[in-house]
């Protein structure tokens, strides 16, 4: 009989140890499953993450060339109003001259110099006017580019941060 109750005791004490390991077991696999929905979590996040920066940078490009045309239209604005000016030079030239000779007694009235000084100096201002704008519009082009540049740096800052933390 005395080895009987031990064979119960054994017995017992096997069955306690059984769910204790079986308790134990649960335990773990439920921090496996909670483990691996975090994980899954975390690798949809920094999907996401990289598609937003993927779209921020083509957006950040887009701008870029889109800056970069207006500041090669105002490039060449200003070589044409750099024309124009030299034109417009050449004709003021032309217009002193004519205002010599007329001062000379040589040519056409006084009432014809004065139209002529008087058109010259509204293509003058006209071409001071252009030259302004055109050049306002490329240091504000030039601005938008230095803005980009400075988010370009900062996107690449982030992506070896990024790299660094992964």
């Amino acid at each position: 009989m005395r080895l009987f109750l031990q064979l119960q005791e054994e017995n017992a004490r096997l069955r306690s140890k059984i769910n204790q390991l079986l308790f134990l077991s649960e335990t773990q696999a439920a921090k496996v499953r909670t483990l691996e929905r975090k994980l899954e979590e975390n690798r949809i996040k920094e999907q996401k993450e990289a598609r937003d920066l993927e779209a921020m940078v083509q957006h950040v490009e887009q701008n870029l060339q889109l800056m970069t045309k207006r500041a090669v239209k105002a490039e060449n604005n200003v070589v044409k109003l750099k024309q124009e000016n030299a034109l417009l030079q050449v004709q003021m030239k032309n217009y002193k001259t004519e205002n010599e000779v007329l001062k000379t007694g040589q040519s056409a009235s006084l009432s014809v110099v004065k139209q002529n000084a008087a058109v010259a100096l509204q293509n003058l201002l006209s071409v001071i006017t252009n030259s302004r704008s055109s050049i306002k519009q490329l240091v504000s082009g030039a601005e938008s580019l230095q803005v980009v540049a400075e988010l370009l740096k900062s996107i690449d800052r982030i992506s070896e941060i990024s790299d660094d933390g992964s």
